[in-house]
């Protein structure tokens, strides 16, 4: 008879207990626990069974579970008497999760961390001989404190380390799950540099200069990079997804998932391929994302089930506040389609602004696309990178296209307005569809932390622009004249008007007291930098060059 398969599970013991569907991955422990690696970052998309995982770990090793290991690890291949299984409930452990660390601002974020490191502390208030505490860590451990102090946070991991080891005289297991999702909301919410130093601190103390640490383990989608919050730590053992280091841990391999087709009686294989199928982990290849595929045994219907989770917003946000290059390239992968990039696993957060190589390096740690071919080139690694598989695809396709679907409905009134030289038309259509569809983030008045309005709006006018390529060249930030202009729609049939667009947010600095200030110094920066001049070498007449100034102020725009 099949197993019952609970979506959404993260909790190992509760699995075990109810003997719901699970996929033995505990070969996992002793591969990890044999490299003595004191602190171990692992790094792989979202819903590939991190949680589990982490929980899996805490059930083999924590002193929570003595006693227990026949009756949650019997049959699965970890309880074969061999080593590491005589630490089975003997190691203290903390477990924290971050996952939940979301926000809109920096002090938000902070509070949610030290909630979670408050909760740490009540987990284990029956461990700890509380006799010799201060009031302040009495409170914490027996609740009446719901949240850490952020002035004593750096710390409170060190110093409950420090406590169990006292209590038990057994340094302690610490792990960590979704490290990077308060860093990922931070640069959304423009206060990286505020979370990045938090973070900085809480690790350095916790996994650094921590003497009661026996082992670490956190897991995260990203591997951000060393100088932002691993700066002081030499200890860290990183595994990503180009590495061959427990390749077949997360994720179900097709062997996996062929085997729970046979349980359930399926045998749809080769559409179970085109949808599910696609990742790849260091050198294996063939690996399935777990959420979707044990969606996809309990269901029988092949859906996208990646797009009903969590962990769009950064993605979602990056694309539209993309410019031209990085557009036309998602709507070439969206084509079946693949691009040549420079990936870095190294991700830099405060480089997503103005490098697509961050972007591509993100999309493929979060697991969007799938790089092959790969090539190292001067030290830089060139790959060709494509969507992973079908669901995917349509993932993708639904991010873009319901953040664009409003507009899209009104392209062709912008477009005409445009070709038509109609001003009022076209900040007509802008206003209407930044009422109703951006967020007071995407447009802001002032840069918000990482993302400059000007690249906003430029972003998505280029989008809007898109449908002209069969008879217009749209150009983006190229040389002409004296400087760059920020669009240019030269008509292929050049007896037609060719336009050149200006983006301009309102700056009372430079004595612009409206947006018809703005516009006018828009419109002023095209003459005085002669950006006509490409469209002159290009046969263009004056008479058939138009310029348009766009001013934008919050979700306010005015062109002229």
């Amino acid at each position: 008879m099949a197993r019952v398969i609970s979506i959404g599970a993260q909790s190992f013991q509760e699995m075990r207990m109810q003997d719901a569907f699970l996929v033995d991955k505990t070969a996992f422990i002793r591969e990890w626990w044999k490299t003595l690696d004191t602190v171990t970052l692992i790094c792989r998309p979202r819903r590939f069974g991190k949680t589990l995982t982490l929980s899996m770990v805490e059930c083999f090793f924590s002193t929570k579970y003595a006693r227990r290991g026949e009756e949650l690890f019997a049959g699965l291949e970890i309880w074969d008497g061999a080593s590491p299984c005589e630490l089975q409930g003997s190691v203290p452990t903390v477990m924290l999760s971050f996952a939940d660390c979301k926000g809109k601002a920096y002090a938000t974020l902070e509070r949610s961390l030290c909630d979670e490191l408050a909760r740490a502390w009540r987990t284990h208030a029956d461990e700890i001989d509380s006799r010799d505490l201060g009031q302040y860590e009495r409170e914490l451990l027996h609740g009446t404190r719901t949240s850490v102090d952020p002035a004593q946070a750096a710390g409170s991991l060190k110093r409950l380390c420090e406590l169990l080891t006292r209590s038990t005289g057994q340094k302690v297991l610490v792990l960590i799950d979704e490290y990077d999702t308060p860093m990922q909301e931070a640069w959304i919410a423009g206060c990286w540099n505020q979370m990045a130093d938090f973070v900085r601190r809480l690790f350095n103390s916790t996994l650094k200069t921590n003497p009661y640490l026996r082992r670490a383990l956190i897991t995260g989608i990203t591997r951000i990079t060393q100088e932002s919050i691993f700066s002081d730590l030499n200890n860290v053992e990183v595994v990503t997804t180009t590495s061959d280091a427990y390749a077949t841990a997360f994720g179900f391999t097709e062997d996996e998932v062929f085997a729970a087709m046979d349980e359930f009686g399926l045998n749809e294989r080769e559409e179970v391929r085109r949808w599910y199928d696609g990742f790849s982990f260091g050198n294996h290849e063939h690996i399935y994302n777990p959420w979707s595929a044990t969606s996809y045994l309990k269901k029988h219907l092949f859906k996208a089930y990646w797009a009903n989770t969590s962990g769009n917003a950064l993605v979602s946000s990056l694309v539209r506040v993309g410019g031209e290059e990085l557009k036309a390239d998602f709507e070439a992968l969206l084509s079946g389609n693949s691009v040549r990039k420079v990936i870095d696993e190294q991700i830099v957060f405060q480089n997503l602004d103005d490098d697509d190589d961050a972007v591509w390096s993100l999309l493929l740690a979060s697991g969007y696309v799938r790089a092959d071919d790969a090539r190292l080139v001067d030290g830089a690694t060139h790959c060709t990178l494509s969507l992973t598989n079908h669901e995917v695809r349509v993932t993708f396709d639904k991010l873009v296209r319901r953040w664009f679907q409003t507009a899209k409905r009104q392209y062709g009134a912008f477009v005409n307005a445009l070709l038509a030289g109609d001003a009022r038309g076209m900040t007509r259509f802008l206003n209407d569809v930044a009422l109703r569809t951006f967020s007071f983030f995407d447009s802001g008045t002032q840069p918000s932390g990482h993302v400059e309005p000007e690249r906003f709006w430029h972003g998505f006018v280029l989008g809007l622009l898109v449908e002209l390529r069969d008879t217009h060249q749209v150009l983006s930030n190229r040389e002409s004249g004296w400087g760059r202009y920020d669009t240019m729609i030269v008509p292929r049939d050049t007896t037609k008007v060719a336009t050149v667009l200006e983006f301009k947010v309102l700056d009372h600095e430079d004595d612009e007291r409206t947006l018809a200030d703005t516009v006018a110094s828009a419109l002023a920066q095209i003459e005085a930098k002669d950006y006509d001049a490409e469209l002159s070498d290009r046969c263009f007449d004056r008479d058939r060059i138009r310029h348009f100034g766009i001013a934008f102020e919050g979700k306010r725009a005015l062109v002229g």
